[in-house]
């Protein structure tokens, strides 16, 4: 596992031990960006099931300003405070240990909205269309902003969820990334 392109192309980044986390291969990340910059001239990023930080530190490289991390594994947060510290990105992110839905509460109190968010839980489909529907609710995102999920091959996620509307599909093998932009009201 490495960063794939930017700044800190070819970095190699540390794994989360164990069987708990499911890191984003090299070839989903490549095309995952590929489908939604490839590059970014700045920007504000999510990676809410962070793991290693795989997703979050491939959108620092390639130009986002600023990632926040969240993993409710410590394991999890300790790799990914290595793995920022070797790509030297320790002023452009924030690590949180939370679940999901408590760190959607805690950004909301902090008014934060993003251009991109990663979401990678594990492979269950309503936690996705639920997060997905709060972030809508509480305009965790910004207009023209995307979410980026990957979730298993046989899961067929809406077309819409609230003012999100599915822009892009891809399958990868046993591996789906479906892609999400918040379009402009009209």
């Amino acid at each position: 596992m490495r960063v794939v392109s930017g700044s800190c192309k070819g970095r190699p980044l540390k794994a989360v031990p164990g069987n708990s986390t499911r890191p984003t291969t090299d070839k989903v990340k490549e095309a995952i960006f590929n489908m939604i910059g490839p590059y970014f001239d700045g920007g504000m990023g999510l990676d809410l099931f962070a793991g290693s930080g795989g997703l979050g530190l491939e959108a620092l490289s390639r130009g986002l300003d600023k990632v926040i991390f969240i993993d409710r594994e410590s394991k999890a947060i300790q790799v990914i405070h290595e793995n920022i510290k070797a790509c030297k990105f320790e002023e452009k992110a924030e690590v949180f240990r939370n679940d999901a839905e408590r760190a959607i509460k805690a950004l909301i109190k902090r008014e934060i909205s993003f251009d991109y968010i990663f979401l990678d839980p594990p492979y269950k489909k309503q936690q996705l269309v639920s997060l997905m529907e709060k972030m809508d609710e509480q305009e965790l995102v910004k207009t023209n902003g995307i979410i980026i999920c990957e979730h298993s091959f046989d899961v067929e996620l809406p077309r819409n969820v609230g003012r999100f509307t599915q822009i892009k599909h891809e399958k990868y093998g046993i591996i789906a990334v479906t892609i999400y932009s918040r379009m402009v009201e009209e």
